[in-house]
């Protein structure tokens, strides 16, 4: 086992890591639930099903951005759940419901207090616009060292050109290297299973509830509670 000392890059997933999606996701689908009369469908039941719609589209459609993939899925994902069939505008409004999605408690402060020590990366599966938003809200404008998003990428994660892409950045950016880098995480479907399979290092986030995501065997390389228990874990 690597000890946390021996990395200086923290590659970082966002939606389910840092911020709270599977809140957000939901925030943004009570209109749904209300025009519907279904305000207390199972929520994990919801993820579940959102989970496979995005994981499908994402590999279906890898050029398309994430916005516009929740917008896709959004009426989709109402007629699976027998929800009124959404509008055009009420469908948008889903796509565009990232930069509202709020961040964990601990997120904002284990960032600042991680960066002393690491050089921070973002590679997540959003666009651009839609992070460039939701880091000004929910994180407080965090100075990230690179930010690495699937638009970038013309892939989502699973896919291992992902990360082979992170990799190159790290060495050709920072000049680390690939033993160096900790790929930091909650989702084993989308970060640890890829980064097992790729032999790259791992921390798995625990996060109380999370749906979306998960596996029965885990793959990380170090278990965490949170992303402040990163800093304990030194």
């Amino acid at each position: 086992m690597s000890k946390l000392t021996s990395f200086k890059l923290l590659s970082f997933d966002v939606y389910g890591t840092l911020i709270d999606y599977e809140r957000g996701a939901l925030k943004a689908l009570e209109p749904m639930f209300q025009k519907s009369g279904n305000p207390d469908l199972d929520q994990k039941h919801v993820m579940k099903l959102l989970h496979n719609l995005q994981a499908k589209g994402q590999v279906e459609k890898p050029r398309q951005l994430y916005c516009d993939l929740l917008e896709s899925v959004h009426p989709i994902l109402c007629k699976e759940l027998g929800l009124a069939e959404p509008t055009k505008e009420e469908s948008k409004a889903f796509g565009a419901s990232i930069p509202l999605w709020p961040a964990w408690p601990d997120t904002v402060d284990a960032l600042r207090r991680l960066k002393k020590v690491y050089k921070m990366v973002v590679l997540s599966n959003v666009d651009n616009a839609s992070f460039e938003k939701n880091n000004a809200a929910s994180l407080d404008g965090f100075e990230w060292d690179a930010v690495l998003t699937a638009e970038d990428i013309g892939k989502y994660k699973p896919c291992h050109d992902n990360f082979h892409y992170m990799l190159r950045e790290a060495k050709n950016r920072f000049g680390v290297e690939k033993d160096e880098v900790l790929q930091t995480a909650q989702s084993q479907f989308h970060d640890h299973h890829p980064a097992k399979e790729l032999g790259i290092k791992s921390s798995w986030i625990w996060r109380p509830g999370a749906v979306a995501g998960n596996r029965y065997v885990r793959a990380a390389s170090l278990d965490v509670m949170s992303t402040n228990s990163l800093l304990t874990r030194r």
